[in-house]
């Protein structure tokens, strides 16, 4: 009896000992998973281009004259009005050239003077000698020489205002010159760098201007689309030509290199008329307002051109997956899910746009689908689409 009552225990213990273990290695495994409809949505993306920022008008300083600086009246990143002298070149040898013009003119006016009295008193000789020759009095020879004389009277007095002329030509090159020592601003705008200092000696050949001058109160940004782009954008923006696709684009955004987005928007006027063979691109320009001048040249950032979607099928992201290449969600059937292959068209704020594989309506697993597999049972938990989207924070 005791052997037997021993043996007993053991096979309980045993027994026992079995459906625990048997328990804990069989659990409930259906869980909970947040499920939604899918929706159709009107989205708007954002095609990115990497942009460098001009002003409308950039014009290069550069001297007329060669000479040494003498003053530099402005600064970098200065205001300044067209007109305003930015730079003075020593100009006492230029002075002293237009002193020595002043005087050659000073002496081809005493020269005239004394060629036209000669002129006059020539003409008054033949004016005497022509009735005595018609009388007979004196031969002909003698107004011939009188004439002959007042012709070359004439011909000094012509040569005489000839070099008043050079003269003139001389001094004013002076003094436009001496002008020309004051270097002004051709436009309305902000200074540049300044990499000449006083005492340096600049000429009309250098190859480095003086400064740059930017005309700021609107700027353009440059980008560019390779030759697929290019075409891509001509097919899905409305328009016949290429000036009406321009006109229907809408307003872009700039990112500038902080990562913050520029206070306003801007509108792409241009285009170039051909693609550089070198580089398969083609630029674009795109004109924005810079009345507070944050903008300078020479900034650079993103071009952003909103791609909208309307009336488009829409799932969180993350209820996609991707598998061998391929993109999928979960469809929830009753209580059990199903792998279904979907084409996504466009990832757009913790959404993907899709283009095939789901309708409106369908119930799917809106997270946690990298622990799911087909047939997997779960309890759905039907959740808000739009409260779900908003709670997911982006990864970057």
């Amino acid at each position: 009896m005791k052997h037997s009552y021993i043996i007993i225990s053991l096979l309980s213990f045993f027994l026992f000992s079995c459906g625990s273990k048997k328990q804990s290695q069989n659990p409930n495994t259906t869980k909970p998973y947040p499920v939604i409809s899918v929706e159709e949505k009107s989205v708007t993306g954002f095609i990115s281009y990497p942009t460098s920022i001009r002003g409308r008008i950039n014009n290069d300083v550069r001297a007329k004259i060669a000479g040494y600086i003498k003053e530099v009246l402005v600064d970098e990143g200065q205001i300044v009005r067209k007109g305003q002298v930015l730079f003075r070149l020593e100009t006492n040898a230029l002075s002293e050239v237009a002193s020595a013009a002043k005087s050659g003119i000073d002496a081809a006016d005493a020269n005239i003077n004394a060629a036209e009295a000669a002129v006059n008193a020539a003409q008054v000789e033949v004016d005497k000698l022509t009735p005595l020759v018609e009388k007979n009095i004196v031969s002909k020879i003698q107004l011939e020489t009188a004439k002959a004389n007042l012709q070359s009277a004439k011909s000094k007095l012509a040569q005489a205002k000839s070099a008043k002329s050079q003269a003139q030509a001389t001094y004013l090159n002076a003094v436009a010159n001496v002008d020309y020592a004051l270097i002004k601003s051709p436009i309305d705008g902000v200074v540049g760098k300044l990499p000449f200092k006083v005492g340096s000696l600049v000429s009309p050949t250098d190859p480095i201007a003086l400064t740059t001058i930017s005309e700021t109160d609107e700027v353009y940004a440059y980008f560019s689309m390779n030759e697929s782009e290019y075409l891509d954008f001509l097919s899905a923006t409305p328009g016949y030509t290429v000036s009406e696709k321009l006109k229907n684009i809408p307003p872009v955004n700039l990112i500038l290199a902080n990562g913050q987005e520029y206070e306003q928007k801007g509108i792409i006027k241009t285009v170039t008329g051909q693609i550089d063979p070198q580089t398969g691109s083609i630029l674009f320009r795109a004109s924005f307002p810079n009345q507070r001048k944050l903008l300078t040249n020479g900034n650079s950032g993103t071009i952003k051109i909103p791609k909208p979607y309307k009336n488009v099928l829409v799932v969180p992201e993350a209820a996609t997956f991707e598998q061998q290449g391929v993109v999928n969600v979960f469809k929830v059937n009753a209580d059990t899910t199903i792998s279904t292959v979907v084409k996504v068209l466009d990832r757009i704020n913790n959404l993907a746009i899709i283009e095939s594989g789901l309708q409106k309506g369908d119930k799917i697993v809106a997270a946690g689908v990298n622990t799911l597999k087909t047939g997997t049972k779960i309890i759905p938990k039907p959740t808000n689409f739009d409260s779900l989207v908003n709670t997911i924070k982006p990864i970057f």
